[in-house]
């Protein structure tokens, strides 16, 4: 079952204000990441917990021993099993994305988006990350990537700005300009 956007960022907003009031709030974020990345990675997981045959009990009891294991706060083992109860759980990883944004916002910082031709180096990471946040006035979160078709440059992707230095953007203003 699908969450809308909003109703994702409510259950986020929940879990943010208590890791707010409380001051773990990056703490909570992190555990809800991974419980987020347990249920993307985990087929078994989610289809034990998804399937109409077992009981509420029995699905509780597993996630009660899945969170145990992977050492998640009480408030975060509240939450998701929250989220099991109201069979919300497949949510998990829309709910964390928001809890992400909330949490940036919080701390004043913003994620970008790097693609490159080839696999870039910490030296050129860190120059991009800094170039990005005189740009943006803000600390940078870089995640990279990388995409062949670019066949040389980098495109690098801030909230709404995205600034294009790829070769094949090049190329295909170029020849855009020789067509005309």
């Amino acid at each position: 079952m699908a969450l809308s956007g909003s109703i994702s960022r409510r259950y986020a907003r929940a879990l943010f204000s208590i890791g707010v009031d409380r001051g773990t709030f990056e703490q909570l974020g992190q555990e809800l990441d991974a419980v987020a990345a347990l249920w993307v990675g985990s087929h078994e997981l989610r289809q034990a917990l998804e399937n109409p045959i077992f009981q509420p009990s029995q699905k509780r009891a597993v996630l009660e021993s899945v969170l145990g294991r992977a050492g998640t706060s009480s408030d975060v083992q509240r939450f998701v099993l929250l989220l099991l109860d109201r069979r919300r759980l497949s949510a998990v990883p829309s709910i964390a994305r928001a809890y992400r944004e909330m949490a940036d916002l919080h701390t004043g910082r913003v994620r970008a988006h790097v693609t490159s031709a080839q696999a870039l180096g910490p030296a050129e990471l860190e120059r991009i990350r800094q170039s990005l946040a005189r740009r943006t006035g803000k600390q940078v979160i870089l995640e990279s990537a990388v995409d062949a078709g670019l066949i040389g440059g980098v495109v690098a992707r801030v909230g709404d700005l995205v600034l294009d230095g790829s070769v094949r953007t090049q190329l295909g203003a170029l020849r855009e300009r020789l067509l005309n």
